[in-house]
């Protein structure tokens, strides 16, 4: 078993890198905050608005995926440095149960952590840390050394 993967950038770091380069993510509003970060996981926090709601008042299902891909993207960033170009290569995800109206958290979890690719493990929880949904995915990380 390999090593736990150690951040290399602060959540600060990561925060200003993703207003800076991926502004588009606050197209919403300012709904995602990171709540954690250690060694090899980041937590996300949603909260929902009225545009991330489906009818019947539940979190829709492409706000909670924005979530999981948002959760490990800045997991990934924040342990290989700020290479912007990483991207999802392959992404699957299981809806266990509705999401009731307010915050919701996603932790991603790196799983393997190689030169070219990453996979991480997500979990989406609600308030009350009942699990919403799991799943797994794998990015791709630009060769070199430049952080963008």
């Amino acid at each position: 078993m390999g090593r736990t993967p150690v951040p290399v950038v602060t959540i600060e770091e990561l925060e200003a890198f993703i207003e800076r380069e991926f502004a588009q993510v606050h197209a919403d509003g300012r709904v995602y905050s990171i709540t954690e970060l250690g060694p090899g996981f980041l937590t996300l926090r949603l909260d929902p608005n009225e545009r991330h709601l489906r009818p019947g008042g539940t979190v829709s299902g492409p706000a909670l995926f924005t979530l999981a891909d948002l959760a490990a993207y800045y997991v990934i960033l924040a342990h290989v440095g700020l290479k912007g170009l990483t991207v999802t290569t392959g992404f699957h995800m299981d809806f266990m149960r509705k999401a009731a109206p307010g915050p919701v958290f996603c932790t991603g979890t790196i799983l393997k952590l190689g030169k070219r690719l990453v996979v991480v493990s997500i979990a989406i929880r609600d308030e009350a840390e009942e699990l919403v949904a799991h799943g797994s995915c794998t990015y791709s990380i630009p060769p070199g050394d430049s952080e963008r």
